[in-house]
């Protein structure tokens, strides 16, 4: 099986996690901004996360230096053109991105042009390449919540032109759902879908309660309904879709190893499980390296591995045009 050239789709991966380390050292030099280095490999260290990190928030740290060049509308732009690049160039037919206008604003872009500038980037890449895609504004969760519903107006002058759902991203505490409802009832009025970062963590609660009180249709992650039998029972008996992320689950110790990642298991039994990158740069990886370590470690058949893609179409958050041309894809 080649997996690079196999089709493939990402419905979890972050823009600020995903940036060329030569653009950043490029975006300083025009912006005017002191970078610790100007060598691509000092800047690239800073930027990767080590192979296990001690917790989710020291894997979280690896964002302030794309963030601090991601402040102008060129900047968003180019980056999100290079991501859907790269993407494409490693046969990725199909990409969601997902990304949090609100950390953009220090230089006082406006989120109308944060998120049209991300749209822009994404637009041209899909002219000049074979694949689609659709962007997911993402709320911090540890972030003030006075401007959560500012971010869903804006995005919704962009829905289903580009932007498409609604998530809650950042450092996971248990119980956080009762604190966002009123937000995620508000966006799906607006037309958004929903998908929320949960059970990355240790708390398969969590993704009972992204479920039930949220209405995430996919949950990010969400390894840990493993330990909760009765969010393992809702996700498989509403079809919720996990979008698993196995390099980034052994790097911020959500999983000891790819040997104990239930992903396999979860598919045998019925649960639906997509395959992603979550962060190119940060977790030093690529669609192809994701999909050849579960191929491997797990001894998936070229069947299996396009069952787990049809999951994949039948999940993402595409139109109905879009998801007919993915299907073409099949063997």
């Amino acid at each position: 099986m080649n997996h690079f050239n196999l089709p493939k789709i990402d419905l979890h991966c972050h823009l600020d996690g995903s940036v060329r380390p030569r653009t950043i050292i490029e975006l300083a030099q025009q912006q005017g901004l002191s970078l610790p280095s100007d060598n691509v490999d000092d800047i690239r260290a800073l930027m990767v996360a080590p192979p296990t990190c001690p917790n989710l928030d020291e894997y979280l740290k690896r964002f302030e230096l794309p963030l601090s060049v991601m402040q102008t509308e060129a900047a968003i732009k180019r980056i999100s053109f290079e991501l859907f690049e790269d993407a494409a160039l490693e046969n990725v037919k199909y990409l969601e991105v997902r990304f949090g206008p609100l950390l953009h604003l220090q230089q006082g872009l406006t989120l109308d042009q944060v998120i049209g500038s991300a749209v822009a980037g994404m637009r041209e890449a899909e002219r000049q390449y074979d694949i689609r895609g659709n962007y997911i504004l993402s709320i911090l969760r540890t972030m003030a919540k006075d401007r959560i519903d500012d971010v869903i107006d804006a995005g919704a002058r962009y829905l289903n032109r580009g932007v498409v759902a609604f998530d809650l991203a950042g450092s996971e505490l248990p119980g956080f759902s009762q604190e966002f409802i009123a937000y995620a009832d508000y966006a799906r009025q607006q037309g958004y879908r929903v998908t929320i970062h949960a059970g990355e963590q240790g708390s398969g609660q969590n993704v009972f309660d992204a479920v039930t009180l949220l209405g995430a249709e996919r949950i990010g992650h969400g390894i840990h309904i493993k330990g909760h039998p009765q969010a393992y029972q809702l996700v498989k008996a509403q079809s919720v879709a996990l979008e698993t992320c196995p390099s980034s689950n052994i790097q911020t110790k959500a999983v000891d190893d790819l040997a104990s990642h239930p992903v396999k298991a979860f598919h045998k039994d019925g649960v639906l499980i997509t395959i992603n990158t979550d962060n190119r740069t940060v977790s030093d990886t690529t669609m192809t390296d994701e999909v050849r370590k579960v191929v491997e470690e797990f001894d998936l058949s070229e069947e299996e591995y396009f069952e787990i893609y049809r999951v994949s179409v039948d999940n993402a958050f595409a139109s109905d045009e879009v998801k007919a041309r993915l299907l073409r894809y099949l063997p």
